[in-house]
């Protein structure tokens, strides 16, 4: 791996992490478990449509395991790898079809698919079926953080002259 590229990975890793550290720390909206923005994920959004898939799931996986060493909560990196790998596959599946105006759409079927992860990993650890009610709660409150982190998203990749000059 070149130089600059890795060098780009790890910036853009560092980016995602802070933004989750910061995220971490604001009080939940809503009093709900588990219920977040996802603002990182903007990041990992960005990295799969301007660098690559193979980018953007190893940014992904590093700030995954680094937000869970960080924050002191290592359980956390089960439910937040299962969430991950659902979103970073559909992401990745819809980068093939979607055209860069379409990125949002990305956001929104990701952050879907990251919940569902989530909760099968939490019925898996739970061993509590039950908690599959919870996610038509999931589903509706994903498609608004999906489609603003999408949004964010797509802002950023519109602006590509700057993130030629940076990242490449």
């Amino acid at each position: 791996m070149k130089t600059k590229k890795l060098t780009s990975l790890a910036l853009l890793t560092a980016i995602a992490l802070t933004i989750f550290m910061v995220e971490a720390q604001i009080p939940a909206v809503v009093p709900i478990p588990g219920v977040k923005l996802g603002l990182a994920n903007i990041v990992t959004v960005f990295t799969v449509f301007t660098l690559g898939s193979r980018e953007g799931a190893a940014v992904l996986f590093a700030r995954i395991f680094l937000g869970a060493v960080f924050a002191g909560n290592f359980s956390t990196v089960f439910y937040s790898a299962g969430g991950g790998v659902c979103a970073i596959a559909v992401t990745i599946a819809l980068k093939r079809i979607l055209k860069k105006r379409q990125l949002w759409v990305a956001g929104v079927f990701g952050a879907l698919a990251h919940s569902v992860g989530q909760m099968v990993v939490a019925i898996l650890l739970t061993g509590t079926p039950e908690l599959i009610v919870y996610l038509p709660v999931m589903g509706v409150i994903s498609i608004f953080t999906g489609l603003f982190t999408g949004l964010c998203a797509q802002f950023l990749v519109d602006r590509g002259k700057l993130w030629k000059t940076i990242l490449k």
